[in-house]
């Protein structure tokens, strides 16, 4: 029988992109996938088409920006031109596009339902006007041609997934779109909680964005009075900002800051230690309600969790008994939450991530996404 035909299109480096990885892996055994994007092939896939590195998604005519053609800004990118030629005369049953940018093309290449929509899943990653309101000049000239994207193009997409409550909630009040949510969980583990260390073990893993104000863990262990370590392992996204990174944690003792490792090493490294750390200060509503991937994978290596206040994370981590909650995203709050910690909350803290491990998995995290791909598979043309 032949089997549906999936093309996820995705303007990243789809063999190394959590997020992306889990529709290649979720959709291989039911649909022959082609994947689009940066980098090498993902394992499991009948095709995949690569973008060259040189044509860069993210840059934008700027003239075309500032005069607010956005059709011309559009039709200029370089990226969506090179996957465009990749995609010609190809085909597809479905397309699942990752993010904004990805899905005027997704509607080009894909067929067209009786419903009027097109057979094209869009998965926001976040909230896309907001991606650095943060920045005066983005919010002025880059914000309207994501908001045009969002009217023009998504609302053509026959379903449309997002990573948390609240930003789901956002696309739904600001823009009427009805978007699932699909949290960025970590593929299921088989693995039991280890011993609690002494001294207590801390670990943060992500990327190296001055944005995300990473030293505020490296301030908080200088503060506190517990007998802790941290290890920060980071992506070099701002080379610079790591540098400086290393060498503010050279100055506090059991602080280092270590190169990235594969996504497929993480778990193993994340179970070396105790508690998962991160608080993230709400510079736009992207980090005001971040529900990172961090945070799942922290779960499936059986770790404790101390994160800030924002409420999705905060959320997860009340509901499942995961861990604290700092008052505020501050150095002087986390130190005061590391304060209070007990070998013994530790200890609750790991047994209730096994607890929750399954529940918390992409296995079991996924289902939006393949209702709503089978859906659009088994819709009249």
């Amino acid at each position: 029988m032949t089997r549906p035909s999936l093309l996820i299109l995705s303007f990243s480096p789809i063999a190394s992109d959590a997020r992306v990885l889990k529709q290649v892996r979720l959709f291989a055994d039911r649909y022959d996938v082609t994947t689009c994007g940066y980098g090498p092939a993902p394992e499991g896939v009948v095709r995949h088409l690569q973008v060259p590195d040189e044509a860069v998604y993210w840059r934008k005519d700027p003239l075309a920006l500032l005069t607010f053609r956005h059709r011309t800004v559009l039709a200029r990118n370089a990226a969506i031109a090179a996957a465009r030629h990749l995609l010609a005369g190809l085909s597809f049953d479905v397309v699942l596009a990752d993010d904004v940018d990805a899905v005027p093309l997704a509607l080009e290449v894909a067929p067209r339902l009786a419903s009027g929509r097109a057979a094209v899943h869009a998965d926001l990653h976040e909230y896309a006007p907001a991606q650095n309101e943060e920045v005066l000049r983005w919010r002025i000239f880059v914000a309207p041609y994501v908001r045009w994207l969002l009217r023009r193009f998504v609302t053509q997409a026959a379903s449309v997934t997002t990573v948390a409550p609240g930003i789901a909630e956002a696309y739904r009040r600001e823009h009427d779109l009805d978007a699932s949510v699909v949290v960025n969980a970590a593929p299921y583990v088989e693995r039991e909680p280890g011993p609690v260390g002494d001294p207590l073990r801390l670990v943060h893993t992500g990327a190296g964005l001055r944005g995300r104000r990473l030293e505020i863990m490296i301030d908080a262990v200088r503060l506190t009075r517990a007998d802790v370590t941290l290890d920060l392992v980071l992506t070099p996204n701002d080379p610079e900002y790591v540098a400086e990174l290393r060498t503010q944690a050279a100055s506090v003792p059991g602080v280092t800051v270590h190169d990235p490792v594969p996504y497929a090493e993480v778990n193993r490294i994340l179970a070396r230690h105790d508690v998962g750390v991160f608080v993230l200060p709400p510079v736009n509503r992207n980090y005001a309600n971040a529900l990172p991937n961090k945070l799942f994978d922290f779960v499936q290596a059986r770790l404790g969790i101390i994160v800030g206040p924002g409420p999705e994370m905060a959320r997860l981590v009340r509901e499942h008994g995961l861990g604290a909650v700092a008052s505020a995203n501050t150095a002087e709050a986390l130190a005061a939450a590391l304060d209070a910690v007990t070998p013994d909350d530790v200890a609750r803290w790991k047994a209730a991530s096994h607890a929750a491990a399954r529940a918390l998995s992409a296995e079991e995290q996924s289902g939006a996404w393949a209702r709503a791909v089978d859906a659009i598979a088994a819709a009249p043309r």
